[in-house]
């Protein structure tokens, strides 16, 4: 994993080759984008074997460099997952093309027609850590709303990227696209980055999409947009009339079934009223599956270890899971408001006055009222592919798919009117 520079010049020139794809990406009919995605499904399946031996070295080199089995798990493809990832090209082309709906239109009294109609934003850079898959679905969402894609994937996939875009970038030009409607953006040091993060005129958003580091830093040092995608230190509360049987359900499927994701659920808060007949039920459950339940004393007396602040602070991304007991609704809504990143709450209960309040008062990009936390996503949102998780609250929060990939204009039609 050997990091490569790249001068400013390189990178403001894939920008401004960029710039130029996304004039012609924006005029294109849904026919042409859509037979442009499902021909990069179909090379994305006939380049299975070349893409995966490019992400075998990736993940040789990860485990090198002693990565975290997270991290390695984000970054290995199989299969199965460049199955997937054609068929998430495949997904975002039966979508409805965003591109000229109208957002609201309405007449005036001096005839004027007014319509706000989506358009493309332009050139999408996109700033991701280790999975290989984004790479697709960034290059799926930005062709089918008219955006051309820089991507600036992590060193430790550079293989795979560069594998994935070709691949892509060569099918879409075949199937009529404007040259350079995709792009990997040269260099894999931090200087990359920073060029592209100073690319204004040419790049018109930036979305990063990772830890908790990336993100800051691209916040703190862009002069392009940024859409800011979100570390999920996620949360479970167990009302005092929830059912314990679907809570340990709920519960254990947010924690377990991929701990290296973002609405990987990280903290369970517990009401005292059932904490004598859920701890037993809930510690058996994650401890089965191997989860280390960081508690408070509650927890602790029941085998955990003991929590602190950065317990309850925690992206673990791991098979570790913060929790503790709450004197009522109150205090596990006063606990997800001080520790949350604004990501995806949870609550189970059979209490329809405590479910609306906990949906009032928590405020993040997500609340699901009786479900696990892992149905915060594009594809089970209906979205198809997402670009990300939203947890800002400009533009476009929660997940991402292709209406929040544009901007829009204003429309207005007249018969010779003046003012």
């Amino acid at each position: 994993m050997s990091e490569q520079a790249a001068t400013e010049a390189e990178v403001r020139a894939v920008a401004a080759r960029a710039r130029e794809a996304a004039a012609e990406l924006a005029g294109l009919t849904r026919a042409k984008k859509d037979a442009a995605l499902l021909m990069m499904a179909d090379a994305v399946t006939d380049a299975a074997d070349s893409v995966l031996a490019a992400n075998a070295k990736d993940v040789q080199a990860a485990r090198a460099a002693g990565l975290a089995d997270a991290l390695i798990d984000r970054l290995r493809l199989s299969p199965d997952r460049l199955t997937a990832m054609a068929q998430g090209l495949r997904d975002v082309a039966a979508l409805p093309d965003p591109v000229g709906e109208v957002i609201r239109g309405y007449n005036r009294p001096n005839g004027l027609e007014i319509r706000q109609i989506r358009v493309p934003f332009g050139v999408l850079a996109m700033i991701y850590e280790a999975r290989p898959n984004v790479t697709v679905d960034a290059a799926a969402l930005a062709i089918k709303s008219g955006n051309a894609a820089l991507l600036r994937g992590s060193a430790s996939a550079h293989e795979s990227n560069a594998a994935l875009v070709d691949v892509l970038a060569a099918a879409g030009e075949k199937a009529g696209l404007p040259a350079d409607s995709v792009q990997l953006v040269p260099g894999t040091d931090r200087s990359s980055v920073s060029h592209l993060l100073n690319a204004r005129g040419l790049v018109d958003l930036v979305i990063p999409r990772g830890g908790a580091g990336l993100i800051d830093y691209v916040v703190r040092n862009s002069t392009v947009p940024v859409i800011e995608t979100g570390v999920g230190n996620v949360h479970v509360y167990v009302d005092r009339k929830a059912d314990l049987e679907m809570a340990v359900r709920i519960v254990v499927n947010s924690k377990v079934s991929r701990v290296s994701v973002c609405n990987s659920a990280e903290t369970l808060l517990v009401h005292r009223d059932v904490a004598a007949a859920f701890l037993p039920m809930i510690t058996k459950a994650l401890t089965d599956h191997g989860v280390t339940i960081h508690g408070d004393d509650a927890f602790v007396a029941r085998g955990a270890v003991a929590a602190g602040d950065d317990d309850w602070a925690a992206e673990y991304l791991s098979l570790d899971m913060a929790a503790r007991v709450v004197a009522d609704l109150d205090e596990a809504i006063e606990h997800i408001r001080r520790w949350s990143s604004g990501h995806t709450e949870s609550i189970v209960t059979a209490d329809l006055d405590a479910a609306r309040r906990f949906v009032a008062r928590v405020d993040s990009a997500a609340v699901m009222v009786n479900a696990s936390t892992r149905f915060t996503d594009g594809a089970e949102f209906g979205f198809g592919a997402e670009i990300g998780i939203s947890t800002q609250k400009m533009h476009a929060r929660g997940p991402m798919g292709l209406a929040e990939l544009t901007s829009s204009k204003w429309v207005v039609t007249g018969s010779g009117q003046i003012r």
